[in-house]
């Protein structure tokens, strides 16, 4: 079945009746996903009754269930028969071109510039307007393009000002400035300052004190000093804003007048605004240039250019032609309104060249508010639940889950907000465009229910009206407690149930409701909300894969969590305990038990599927077989350690030998952390360590693939650097505050031959810090505090490109001139 719908996917777009056929097979697939999971929910819902009970009703459930089925058997077999009428094949029979497909690539072969030069319907308009610009008037103009919002005043802007004969007319002085509803004049003459005068950076700190008729006085005189100008002040939008940006402040009365003088030599002031009244105050001599709606055929033009670039729509799209002149009638010749639909038409093209595995995670995306900074960490772990993501050989889920991840990315439909020092995606958004996008195509696909702001001026309290029986799955984004109390009995094959948070203080008082009334739930996020209790009625949901109830305030889980036997991820902070049955979950592959209070013993070793493991405590930890686990690939322990022996901590890691990637060691209360060997984990390649340390590890019992380490409150007295500059393979190198409470650093010659990035912040001890010629070769980004150290051998790191100065001085500025003018270094960049 899978074979036929990642062919029939490619045929939807183009032929309605496949898409019909299509969405027939997944309601299929949903109900027999449907029959499967409540017959198993019910089979265990039995164990409590007697066995004359139970084994009646096991007999009335097995005969409802074979009837629903051969219902579903029926319905696929006419869907069947209907497949090779619609031209749909196996992959696996042969190869097929379809439109669809071909489409894609034409447009990534087409040109790949779609600049503001290509204008539709203004060629004729941008010639009158240029001979304007140029012509042998020597009085200052103002020349005004007038027209509603969005009609293309500032594309037409923009194509007369870099139009190559304007250009050769104001050679000289030519800027552009946008003024916007938000009208002020400081800040719009600080933008033409900035692109007519060539000022030092110190000239331009010294302008931004000024005051805003100081500002207006020296751009006067700039202005009047040149041969001519041509300035640009795009979108004013009222009269009294072109007296405030053309008048000088009359709080000097010595330095009245224009702004932009009237020097005779035939300089010209552009304006684009949507008001004629605008136009007529600036300049009652100049007649304004009154924007026009494109035509019909303009308007379709211009929508071939924007959706399909240089496309011959009519030989490629011979079907799409009639649709979109429909679409392009609606637009009334307004050019915004076109470019737009035809940026929908784009994005919807680049939907349908998704491979098949990619589009559920990109209709997951319809799930998140609008701008919400999504944790990739979080995404991805719900991709896996969601089953999105394919076991790929021996690689882990979650990596194959990052890659599909960078798909999207590298495909502009999710933008990246921030990285890690290895370039790994910590947070992204979706832009606006493409959340409309999945949210139109999650509908269409019965990918999703609603996106919820529950509101009681639109709602009744008992309304579930907004519901649809086959919704899958729900985004929550306020008033939760209204959410609780509406019916949802008409949604029982819920799977996801995800609640989001935008700000203040929610809470939600009784989740009864969810156990009651959405019996297969997979996926189940309440992070952020105020919860005084989970009840033990959870236990239930005996499908929830995900459960994620980070920073809620919860303290307590009640035991029945040990039934959740298919739960793949619990993501919990600061509870008092872990209550000692994750034992019993043995599908858990992330757990993320941070900050606990308490320090009870906790069975994990019988969890032979866990990948991620982080918050267990160090006592917790030394009691379980680690021999056991032989997948966890990322670990943190953390708390008190002072009982915990050295030797036998030291072998309980090494025997994580075959997998381990990261560990971090988190000790609490001034105890020591443990003394460790990880030579023996050669897959180790990031290492955090916060707590005091004995002393450091020798350079052999380093793990040799070692990549990131960070050192912080370790309270080392002997200077580090001798031992880590070995490190043959060592990237990034942060000391925090508290890893060295020592007055001298040195890295010899030949040290750190790899390392990229280094960090030292917090060594308030600090004094000398020396780096003799030949270290740290590759050294790329430094960053540090305003610490008083005297740094030798700074010019020597030819490679360095990057400061980053926490707290910023003119001494450390002085120390980093000195090195600039000594080296060949392309970019320092300084932030605060």
């Amino acid at each position: 079945m899978q074979c036929f719908l990642e062919e029939a996917d490619k045929k939807q777009e183009e032929d309605s009746r496949v898409r019909n056929w299509v969405s027939e097979i997944r309601e299929a697939v949903y109900d027999a996903e449907d029959i499967i999971d409540m017959f198993i929910q019910n089979a265990q819902s039995l164990r409590t009754h007697s066995f004359p009970e139970r084994a009646f009703k096991k007999l009335t459930n097995r005969y409802k269930v074979g009837k629903k089925v051969e219902a579903i058997q029926l319905g696929l077999q006419d869907i069947s028969n209907r497949r090779k009428a619609l031209g749909i094949k196996n992959n696996g029979e042969g190869t097929s071109t379809s439109l669809s497909d071909q489409m894609p690539q034409d447009l990534r072969r087409s040109t790949p510039h779609a600049e503001e030069n290509v204008v539709v319907g203004l060629e004729n308009e941008a010639d009158k307007l240029v001979n304007q610009l140029i012509g042998r008037d020597q009085r200052r103009r103002v020349i005004s393009l007038v027209g509603m919002g969005g009609i293309g005043k500032t594309t037409l802007a923009k194509k007369v000002y870099n139009h190559t004969q304007v250009v050769k007319r104001f050679p000289d002085c030519r800027a552009w400035a946008y003024v916007s509803q938000d009208c002020r004049p400081r800040d719009v003459y600080m933008q033409i300052i900035k692109q007519i005068c060539t000022s030092t950076k110190e000239q331009v700190e010294m302008m931004e004190k000024f005051q805003e008729h100081e500002l207006g006085a020296f751009l006067h005189e700039h202005l009047k000093d040149n041969n001519r100008y041509l300035i640009v002040l795009d979108d004013v939008w009222s009269p009294s804003d072109w007296s405030c940006l053309a008048k000088r402040s009359s709080n000097d009365p010595d330095c009245l007048g224009s702004v932009f003088p009237d020097g005779g030599k035939g300089s010209r002031i552009l304006l684009t605004t949507r008001y004629k009244e605008v136009a007529s105050h600036a300049d009652v001599r100049s007649i304004p240039h009154e924007m026009r709606l494109l035509s019909k055929q303009k308007s379709w033009d211009l929508f071939c250019r924007k959706a399909f670039l240089d496309i011959d729509v009519e030989s490629y799209l011979p079907d799409l032609k009639e649709l979109g002149e429909k679409m392009v009638d609606k637009c009334n010749g307004l050019p915004l309104a076109i470019v737009l639909l035809g940026v929908m038409t784009v994005l919807n093209l680049s939907y349908i060249d998704l491979p098949s595995y990619l589009k559920p995670c990109f209709l997951h995306l319809s799930l998140f508010p609008e701008d919400y900074v999504i944790s990739t960490r979080k995404l991805l772990l719900l991709w896996i639940a969601e089953g999105f993501v394919l076991q790929q050989n021996r690689q882990s889920m979650k990596d194959t889950a990052e890659i599909y991840l960078n798909e999207l990315i590298n495909r502009n439909l999710i933008q990246v907000v921030r990285t890690s020092v290895n370039a790994r995606v910590m947070e992204c958004r979706v832009h606006d465009f493409i959340q409309e996008l999945a949210i139109e195509k999650a509908k269409e696909h019965n990918f999703f229910g609603a996106n919820i702001v529950v509101d009681p001026h639109l709602f009744p309290s008992t309304s579930s009206s907004l519901f649809s029986s086959k919704s899958r799955r729900q985004s929550i984004y306020s008033d939760f407690e209204r959410y609780a109390s509406i019916e949802h009995y008409s949604t029982p094959y819920l799977r996801s149930l995800l609640f989001f948070n935008l700000g203040g203080i929610c809470r939600i008082s009784q989740l009864d409701f969810i156990t009651k009334c959405f019996k297969v739930l997979r996926v189940l996020d309440l992070e952020g909300l105020g919860i005084e209790n989970v009840p033990s009625v959870i236990g239930e949901l005996i499908h929830l894969r995900y459960l994620g109830l980070r920073h809620t305030g919860l303290k307590m889980l009640p035991l029945s969590i040990g039934n959740l036997r298919n739960l793949q991820t619990l993501d919990i902070n600061n509870l008092k305990r872990v209550p000692d049955v994750i034992w019993k979950i043995t599908n858990m592959r992330y757990l993320y038990i941070e900050e606990q209070e308490e320090d009870d013993p906790l069975k994990i070793d019988t969890v032979q599927n866990l990948q991620i493991l982080s918050g267990i405590t160090f006592n917790q930890w030394i009691r379980n077989n680690s021999s056991k686990l032989t997948c966890l690939e990322k670990l943190k322990i953390e708390g008190r350690c002072e009982l915990v022996e050295g030797v036998e901590f030291s072998n309980s890691i090494a025997k994580l030998h075959s997998s381990l990637k990261s560990l971090y060691l988190k000790a609490s209360n001034e105890t020591s952390i443990p003394s460790l060997a990880m030579s023996s984990c050669p897959h180790l390649c990031k290492l955090d360590i916060k707590g005091r340390m004995q002393k450091l590890t020798e350079t052999f019992q380093f793990p040799h693939n070692l990549s990131q380490l960070t050192l912080e409150a370790c309270r080392l007295d002997c200077d580090p650097m001798p031992i880590l500059e070995n490190l043959p393979k060592l990237l990034t190198l942060r000391l925090r505050a508290g890893s060295y409470l020592g007055k001298e650093m040195h890295v010899s010659a030949n040290g750190f031959p790899r390392l990229k990035i280094l960090q030292l912040l917090g060594l308030s001890g600090l004094v000398m810090l020396n780096i003799e010629k030949g270290a740290m070769p590759w050294l790329m980004q430094l960053e540090f505090d305003d610490f008083k150290t005297k740094i030798f051998g700074l010019n020597e790191l030819l490679n360095l490109v990057e400061v980053k100065i926490l707290r910023f001085s003119f001494r450390v500025l002085r120390l980093l001139l000195d090195c600039f003018r000594s080296t060949k270094v392309p970019l320092w960049d300084l932030t605060r």
